[in-house]
């Protein structure tokens, strides 16, 4: 993926030297909307130089504090050679520093290039190596992590006394560059699960857009807190903050997922979104209700309803007094194709079809690129502001997910003659057994509606009869629940050929999950594969 030069042309020279008697109606245009997430920000701290942007449990620190450490930061990165359009990669559980790179890297026009702790050293030196930072931050939790990855020529910085001393020596002068909206502001990384993951560039345009976008659909009002408990390598807690941010509003940093402490927070924080992953709400419901507490005023809770089993977002609703977010978006695309549904307040879905999100463009289609008719699958093709701008240094993929200039998601839906959308599967994971196509969505649907059930996914497995067939995984609620009951739910509701063909139960705990909650079906393929299944299956 090609990003501008750092200069485009006579017109950003002549910017830079303040010539605006030699650029054209266009480019002065241009250069008037050409506001950025570093330049917004830094209005907001002399809007509210008082007021917090950022809590943690480190402290506060107020939008001109922030900003002050944000210019600091800058003008060390450019003593460093960090300009325009290079990588500063980041190593680091969720803290304010981190929210400050970002808005350093705004400044400057570089990109922060958002690394997972999680993964093993081979993957995170792919990752790395992908971007060539210029400079590598970390924390010191996770800098042992780099000790067998190879950063090649970039300057290594640990967030803690070396940091701030920077800081401190540092000019704290605002940072002056020609930077465009259309510039990378981060890289996340996508799934790994079918190989190596690729870098997602997302844009300030997009980043304004996003926030724009959720504030719209949820009505969501300027000035909101958000509490960001995932990690800041995921879209969902990059979006939320720097959303948050420009705003003005307070960003309270998590160091993950603590159910005890979030919900002492709920009891005394009024927060805008809170996002619940798969895996993680009965566990935040249980706190709730131990420790009784009550809730202060929330907009909204929860994401991602397809893998939530229903009555457990009939449980947290109730609780939080907020309904959910039937959403489907992302990182390439932040919310956007159809995130804008919600479940009410204390009800148990029936039917978790997706409402299109404002601002977007959305198409079905087949595998020769043709719209599909309504209640036949189609691939997703988006096209709207909030979308990424390609995977960085991929060129097939771009040429391949882009084509006709919509972004091909790699998800398959079908549209309603209502207009809602039902989420069919990945394209990628599909069972074929004897000539039918079978999406496991279809079979976890129908296993997710008994309440016993806590979890539940579809995998295929090899047959020597049909080429391959469905298998169920299931994590039980309650032990008294049944093979023969789960056979009787499929044989009511779905077609013979997509019944599954064994039934297996495992404890919820040992579904491996990715950091987003959802869970790896590559890997629990391998269970089958080294027939190890004896390990994890119980009777």
């Amino acid at each position: 993926m090609h990003l501008r030069p750092s200069a485009s042309g006579g017109s950003g020279r002549a910017a830079l030297n303040g010539r605006d008697d030699v650029l054209s109606t266009s480019d002065l245009t241009r250069r008037a909307a050409g506001s950025t997430v570093g330049s917004m920000i830094a209005a907001r701290a002399k809007l509210a130089p008082n007021k917090i942007a950022i809590e943690s449990k480190a402290g506060t620190l107020t939008y001109g504090q922030l900003d002050d450490r944000a210019n600091r930061l800058a003008s060390h990165l450019a003593s460093l050679g960090v300009d325009r359009g290079e990588r500063i990669a980041i190593l680091s559980e969720n803290r304010a520093e981190y929210l400050e790179v970002h808005l350093a890297a705004a400044k400057l026009g570089a990109i922060v290039a958002c690394q997972n702790w999680r993964l093993a050293p081979p993957e995170l030196d792919h990752c790395i190596s992908l971007v060539a930072p210029r400079v590598m931050l970390m924390s010191p939790r996770h800098a042992g992590l780099l000790a067998t990855v190879e950063y090649k020529e970039a300057t290594g910085i640990t967030f803690g006394s070396e940091y701030e001393a920077a800081l401190a020596a540092a000019d704290p002068s605002p940072v002056e560059r020609d930077v465009d909206p259309e510039d990378g502001l981060f890289i996340l990384y996508t799934s790994g699960t079918t190989g190596l993951p690729k870098g997602a560039i997302v844009s300030h345009r997009a980043e304004f857009a996003r926030a724009l976008l959720r504030g719209y659909e949820f009505a969501i009002p300027l000035g909101p807190t958000a509490a960001t408990w995932m990690p800041f390598y995921h879209m969902s807690g990059t979006d939320d903050a720097i959303g948050a941010l420009l705003g003005g509003g307070k960003v309270i940093v998590l160091d993950g997922f603590d159910a005890a402490e979030l919900a002492e927070l709920v009891g005394r924080e009024s927060i805008a979104w809170l996002r619940l992953m798969p895996g993680m709400i009965g566990c935040l419901a249980d706190e709730l209700r131990a420790r009784k507490i009550k809730p202060k005023p929330m907009q909204l809770c929860g994401t991602m309803a397809d893998l939530v089993p229903r009555h457990q977002i009939a449980e947290i609703t109730t609780l939080l007094q907020a309904p959910f977010v039937n959403s489907f978006g992302a990182t390439e695309t932040g919310l956007a194709p159809c995130s804008s549904g919600i479940i009410p307040i204390g009800e148990v879905p029936t039917d978790l079809g997706k409402t299109q999100t404002s601002f977007c463009e959305l198409r079905l289609l087949d595998a020769d690129g043709n719209e599909v008719a309504d209640g036949q699958p189609g691939e997703a093709a988006v096209r709207g502001p909030t979308l990424f701008s390609g995977y960085w240094n991929a060129p097939e993929a771009n040429q391949r997910d882009f084509r006709g200039g919509w972004f091909h998601m790699g998800d398959m839906f079908s549209r309603r003659p209502d207009r809602k959308l039902d989420f069919v599967d990945r394209s990628k994971y599909m069972i074929k057994s004897g000539g039918e196509n079978i999406y496991p969505a279809e079979i976890e649907r129908v296993l997710l509606k008994e309440t016993r059930v806590s979890d539940a996914v579809v995998v295929r497995r090899r047959d020597d009869k049909w080429g391959e067939v469905p298998v169920a995984f299931v994590a039980r609620k309650d032990d008294t629940l049944t093979r023969d009951e789960l056979v009787s739910l499929c044989r009511k509701q779905l077609a013979g050929f997509k019944q599954p063909k064994e039934i297996l139960f495992v404890p919820f705990e040992k579904l491996p999950r990715s950091t987003t909650g959802k869970i790896q079906r590559h890997e629990i393929e391998k269970w089958i594969e080294d027939e190890s299944l004896a390990d994890v299956v119980t009777a």
